[in-house]
């Protein structure tokens, strides 16, 4: 059973796993500033899920097409 909460961290493997995106280009966002907000927790990079889904929302904000809008 999933109890997961906005406030679930996660790590750069479950936000890859999640996302469908590469480890590598993770962590090439992280080192750009451009990808998801990010922090170090007990030395590992961890992700809080609200802060990532933020993320795909303004993503597919800034990127949308197809509504008719020009």
């Amino acid at each position: 059973m999933n109890t997961s909460t906005e406030n679930d961290y996660m790590d750069t493997n479950e936000v890859s796993t999640e996302l469908k995106i590469p480890v590598g280009t993770l962590r090439y966002y992280r080192s750009t500033g451009s990808g998801p907000v990010s922090f170090r927790l007990a030395g590992r990079v961890r992700y809080r899920r609200a802060e990532v889904m933020a993320w795909v929302a303004e993503q597919e904000k800034n990127t949308r097409r197809g509504e008719g809008v020009a």
